[in-house]
């Protein structure tokens, strides 16, 4: 029951789809990660139940591999970041629940393997542009904290000490970001809808942050925590700057002889949702529904960049995204209108059920990947790392990826599963665990923001071949299939790795459910 998948399997490649040995040429490669875009929001996943047109990524599935058993480790966002960068379950780190606070300190030590230093490695050349949201080691003086860390509300004035406890801070390089692990260039934003309001390039900020952001772009989904900004700050510019600045990156480096890879995590459609003009209304739907139409058009304007500088032949793409559609964003009001985020999943983002951590996930690789085709097996974001490693001939260290199995063998159309198990978790920690087409979550309930569901039940198993939806909950009538999960995801913590290797540690205590309330 541990499942642990022979590493001979990984290494088992049937033919490419024109015979190109994978092995021959090591291709750029490019991950988009969008940020809560839901299951059913692509068009080509939902094409019953969504009315939100999303041609780019669209043609991105007609020219590769679409998987329909995806998952991230979350129902929300650095937990899911650090799994997809580093190949590790997030709750085998300090994070057990929740995210990465406000000037949050690295989530990612500096020793692990993570997809760039892999890179880095190989001899690619690699770049991060976007949202990062995994911490960095703000160089924040203990006797400035308090000030400069102050959360006000409403029309809050920046006073002569917050302007000179921010330029301390912001004159500075700030390190444990993307520069130090594993990317050679960022452009980005932590988080934008949290401070600093402003880009950071490399390891510094663009501009010296000196107001508070304003009152007038604080909630109804826009900024959520008022902070250090720059004058004038809008929230509108964040998502085109990200697509250029990409697209650039793509254009300067295609004549050169050493391979590229960019991670791009992007921004949306996240809160803020700010939308710019020519997108505003467009879907006819709510902005939300504007916002993941513009965030397609940025998927295309990667995918031209690519096209047009001559190296789509030689160039993987992977698309996907961090955990499923928030349900604060309208989410009812688009049913209403006959759009379901989640498809015909359950739940959404921070939740344990499928439409908080089931996500879209399309590869297009010309010459390996055949065209429009789909395929059903179980794969995690987990697996990014054991892929490239495959890819680029990298043998990884036993403690290195401990949760990433190889996706080659799938990639070249081999339908033999690269896995049986995978945990994803609810925004409170709450974990799920697959074996097969089956599902155990060891608590009543989302796990999520709310709870919903039969709270009498205290725990949930489903057969999900037969119900996808997870409307059947048969813990009560399937004790012996219970019994096994629950000794499997035991099992799981306690090796510290769900791939093929020798035990590993985890960082903490791993925190157990069900959880026992004192008597």
């Amino acid at each position: 029951m541990r499942c642990i998948i022979p590493l001979l399997l990984l290494m088992t490649c049937s033919p490419a789809a024109d015979g190109r040995d994978p092995d021959s040429t090591r291709p750029n490669i490019v991950i988009i990660y969008a940020d809560d875009l839901g299951y059913g929001d692509v068009q080509c996943y939902n094409p019953d139940r969504g009315k939100i047109p999303t041609p780019n990524i669209d043609h991105l599935a007609k020219s590769g591999m679409r998987f329909t058993d995806a998952h991230s480790s979350s129902g929300v966002c650095s937990p899911s970041r650090y799994t997809l960068l580093t190949g590790r379950y997030h709750w085998r780190s300090r994070l057990q629940a929740g995210i990465v606070g406000l000037w949050g300190k690295p989530l990612i030590t500096p020793k692990r393997t993570t997809l760039g230093t892999l890179a880095q490695q190989a001899g690619y050349q690699t770049a991060c542009f976007g949202k990062w949201h995994l911490g960095w080691d703000w160089p924040i003086a203990a006797d400035e904290s308090k000030l400069f860390k102050q959360r006000p509300k409403g029309n809050a004035v920046a006073t002569d000490a917050h302007r000179k406890v921010w330029r301390s801070v912001f004159s500075q390089p700030i390190s444990g970001g993307p520069i130090d692990r594993g990317f050679d260039f960022y452009f980005g934003v932590d988080v934008p809808n949290w401070p600093p309001y402003c880009f950071i390039e490399g390891n510094r900020t663009i501009g010296i942050p000196s107001e508070f952001l304003s009152a007038k772009r604080l909630g109804n989904n826009q900024a959520s925590n008022q902070g250090p900004a720059l004058p004038n700050w809008t929230l509108e510019p964040t998502l085109p700057a990200l697509g250029d600045r990409t697209a650039k990156f793509i254009h300067q480096s295609s004549g050169s002889s050493k391979p590229f890879l960019i991670y791009m995590p992007l921004t949306t459609p996240h809160t803020p949702l700010a939308v710019n003009a020519p997108w505003k209304g467009k879907s006819g739907l709510n902005l939300y529904a504007d916002l993941v139409m513009e965030t397609d058009a940025i998927v295309g304007q990667v995918l031209n960049a690519i096209e047009t500088s001559g190296i789509a032949d030689q160039t993987l793409v992977l698309f996907t995204s961090d955990n499923g559609c928030a349900p604060y964003i309208g989410v009812r009001d688009l049913e209403q209108q006959g759009h379901f985020p989640s498809g015909s999943l359950r739940g959404y983002k921070s939740d344990v059920w499928e439409g908080g951590h089931r996500i879209p996930f399309i590869v297009r690789w010309p010459g390996i990947v055949k065209p429009s085709t789909t395929c059903d097996a179980l794969v995690h974001q987990a697996d990014f790392v054991a892929t490239l490693a495959d890819l680029m001939g990298i043998e990884l260290s036993p403690n290195a990826a401990e949760d990433s199995f190889s996706m080659m063998p799938l990639l070249q159309g081999d339908q033999k599963p690269i896995r049986e198990t995978s945990v994803s978790c609810s925004a409170r920690g709450i974990p799920s665990i697959r074996y097969r087409n089956w599902k155990y979550i060891p608590a009543p309930g989302s796990g999520g923001w709310g709870t919903g569901g039969d709270q009498s039940q205290p725990v949930q198993l489903y057969d999900l071949k037969a119900d996808l939806s997870e409307s059947n909950n048969l813990a009560a009538a399937k004790p012996i299939q219970l019994s096994k999960m629950q000794d499997l995801l035991e099992t799981v913590i306690t090796n510290g790795r769900s791939s093929a290797g020798p035990n590993q540690a985890n960082d903490v205590k791993v925190k157990r459910y069900p959880t026992r309330t004192a008597k």
